[in-house]
């Protein structure tokens, strides 16, 4: 599933085949077929292995935090860490644009719904506990809100062409949470 994995990141779900799985992995093609009958199958794999990675990297970050209040930013990065992933730190379109790409055309994969259901709810989860170790609210709604609000202001910057997207979700997310009791 590495491979799987790896090639989700790097191209969405169109760089996930067979053949390229197996050649990723080193393996003969039909080992990626005995086990994933279906693309649907071998895509559904890619994806819960990479956001299981990510969520258990963003849990292993959390817990390496002591419970106590923390500064706006360090919150900030942590939460914009798990939504639009570490790889998004460096600046640049590309990394922020795949995982875009990934999320909006998961709609056309309707097998993939009770899994990104499943996935989000742990993922807003983790959003919550993060706010709630920072002192910060962390009410359903409001952690809701702010994945609407990172969301609105990566593809608005997509859309203007900005060259930092996580710089633009970083500056929203920043003004809310300090405004915020």
């Amino acid at each position: 599933m590495v491979a799987a994995g790896q090639l989700l990141a790097e191209g969405g779900f169109d760089a996930i085949r067979h053949r390229a799985v197996a050649e990723r992995a080193g393996l003969p093609l039909a080992s990626t077929t005995y086990y994933f009958s279906s693309l649907d199958d071998l895509v559904g794999a890619a994806v819960e292995h990479e956001a299981r990675q990510e969520l258990a990297a963003g849990r292993a970050q959390l817990d390496a935090l002591a419970d106590a209040r923390r500064d706006t930013g360090t919150v900030v990065e942590l939460i914009l860490d798990l939504l639009l992933g570490t790889e998004s730190r460096h600046g640049g379109v590309e990394p922020v644009l795949l995982r875009y790409e990934r999320l909006v055309g998961t709609p056309r994969r309707p097998y993939l719904a009770p899994l990104i259901r499943e996935l989000t709810a742990e993922l807003q989860q983790l959003v919550a506990e993060i706010l709630a170790r920072s002192g910060a609210e962390a009410g359903r709604e409001h952690v809701r809100y702010l994945f609407a609000l990172v969301d609105g202001s990566v593809v608005n910057a997509l859309i203007e062409s900005d060259p930092d997207p996580r710089g633009a979700a970083r500056r929203m997310l920043s003004a809310h949470l300090e405004q915020s009791p």
